[in-house]
């Protein structure tokens, strides 16, 4: 059996693994306050081109979420994100458990246009009835989005810009964004996400770390007391070297980028058999995720092969399903299933 369930399947990196078990029995002081976390801090500094940036590490990209919405937000006030956002739709209300509400725009493939955002902020200033309703005080992104796509360096620029003109915060979820800086179609820097986004995270969890996420404020100004929020919210780690250790490792060379372009390299492998198939692709994703649409009688027979999930409920007739590999998919593994793959469309006359 192969697994294309999701991207943290798997532990951590052989090299985080080999640092973390180096480190071990060293005596740190907690909370992120040790020669790991500074040194992960000052990597991660560097690679964003934000020499006075605030960065600290949370423990997951729920805690992460809930914790920064949290902090950017007044109490009556909400989080601007496309309506099949991650916040929406797979956080378990963590954002509304927080006191904020998430205010949905429509979704084009897990984006949000700039246009849209402007006409909803202008729209609700216009409504005199404004003060009995719950504000917009953020915009929520992510990059890439729940369906593997991505904002292209002139799409950011648009919502930044919208984001700055109304005098709210725009906030990027990168739990995945080690494998949007990997793609063949990335137009855009880390360096650049910087500079246009008052707020963003670097995943860890999904992109080579055992768990852990790095938050990134160029102006710290934007995350003021954000350290006692962090406990607050249950996502601070005592053991804080844990991640300095992880980031650093991953931050040391180009290894983030390299073991997620490995990752978005086979998932266009995947993609590419699939449409010599004849499989239908529901979304365009040049990401690690791809999303096609399967008769149910395919379904069934991969499923006896590898697991991955059904994205939304069964269908009658067909039903779309996602794969995801991972910096630690094996070449191996996507050989396997690709001749499968082949054998099942075959014998089922798949045109």
């Amino acid at each position: 059996m192969v697994h294309f369930d999701t991207d943290y399947m798997e532990g951590a990196h052989p090299e985080v693994m080999r640092r973390l078990l180096e480190t071990n029995l060293e005596h740190t002081v907690g909370y992120g306050n040790d020669e790991y976390s500074q040194k992960a801090r000052e990597l991660i500094r560097e690679a964003c081109a934000a020499p006075h940036a605030l960065v600290r590490f949370l423990v997951g990209g729920t805690q992460t979420n809930a914790t920064v919405i949290d902090a950017l937000l007044r109490r009556h006030e909400g989080v601007l994100a496309a309506e099949t956002a991650h916040i929406n739709v797979h956080e378990s209300g963590a954002v509304e458990h927080s006191g904020h509400k998430v205010l949905t725009l429509p979704s084009h493939e897990g984006k949000v246009d700039a246009a849209e955002v402007d006409e909803y902020i202008k729209n609700f200033y216009a409504d005199e009835t404004y003060e009995h309703m719950v504000a917009p005080g953020m915009l929520y992104i992510t990059q890439p989005t729940e369906y593997g796509t991505m904002y292209s360096l002139r799409e950011l620029s648009q919502l930044s810009t919208i984001c700055h003109l109304h005098n709210i915060p725009l906030y990027l979820d990168g739990a995945r964004l080690g494998y949007a800086l990997a793609s063949e179609q990335a137009d855009f820097t880390l360096a650049e996400i910087a500079n246009l986004c008052d707020v963003f995270y670097i995943g860890g969890t999904k992109c080579g770390a055992m768990f852990g996420e790095a938050v990134v404020a160029a102006n710290p100004d934007k995350l003021p007391h954000f350290f006692p929020l962090i406990k607050q919210h249950g996502a601070l780690m005592a053991k804080g070297r844990l991640q300095g250790v992880q980031f650093a490792t991953l931050f040391t060379g180009n290894l983030y980028v390299d073991i997620a372009r490995h990752a978005v390299r086979l998932a266009q492998r995947l993609r590419e058999a699939f449409i010599a198939c004849g499989f239908k692709m529901a979304i365009d994703s040049p990401t690690n995720q791809q999303f096609v649409v399967l008769p149910n009688k395919v379904m069934d027979e991969l499923l006896k092969f590898a697991t991955f999930e059904l994205w939304g409920p069964r269908g009658q007739k067909e039903t779309t399903v996602r794969f995801v590999t991972s910096w630690a998919t094996s070449e191996g593994d996507v050989d396997a299933f690709i001749e499968y793959l082949k054998e099942v469309a075959g014998r089922m006359n798949v045109q």
